[in-house]
């Protein structure tokens, strides 16, 4: 007879760790996928949209869920202003690659990203938008893990020895 389960339901203060994908819903071209597991402790450290922690409490280890996510929503909707091609003589060569990120400062101050979207022999564009604005998304989550979290953890909010990066652009408003 097999003992109880005694798997934890994920709450505030547990350690996760998951692996995910992001889809977009309309083409199902896989937008970006974590290799390795990310962990973080639930409560303490969002490391992924709000929506998809909420969808995440009270699930255990094991379980696959798909949270479906209006970029619109979370991002806003594209703002083709954020979109403009150069003279490619004018871009240095460190930032001549499809999917190269450029931090660039406007008049005021204010920084943004904008990342290399295309290129060709006479011109370069990128694009300020978030990757996922005016698309809808599904994360496909994969639970891994669910277990109390080492004090250690709980101060640095997520795995102490943690190997995965992220580009958090991609996962949290601008």
């Amino acid at each position: 007879m097999p003992g109880p389960d005694v798997s934890q339901a994920i709450r505030d203060g547990l350690f996760v760790e998951l692996t995910y994908k992001v889809t977009d819903r309309k083409s199902g071209h896989v937008l970006t996928r974590v290799e390795f597991p990310l962990g973080y402790v639930h409560g303490h450290n969002e490391v992924l949209a709000p929506s998809v922690h909420m969808q995440l409490e009270g699930r255990r280890a094991g379980e696959v869920i798909e949270v479906v996510i209006d970029g619109n929503q979370i991002f806003g909707p594209r703002d083709e202003s954020l979109v403009f091609s150069d003279d490619i003589d004018n871009v240095p060569e460190q930032y001549r690659q499809v999917g190269t990120s450029i931090l660039m400062e406007n008049d005021k101050g204010q920084t943004r990203s904008f990342l290399v979207t295309h290129m060709d022999d006479e011109t370069l564009t990128v694009d300020g938008n978030n990757p996922l604005s005016g698309r809808e998304v599904v994360f496909t989550l994969e639970i891994l893990t669910v277990r109390d979290a080492t004090d250690a953890e709980i101060r640095a909010g997520g795995a102490v020895d943690a190997g995965a990066a992220i580009d958090p652009s991609l996962l949290r408003p601008v």
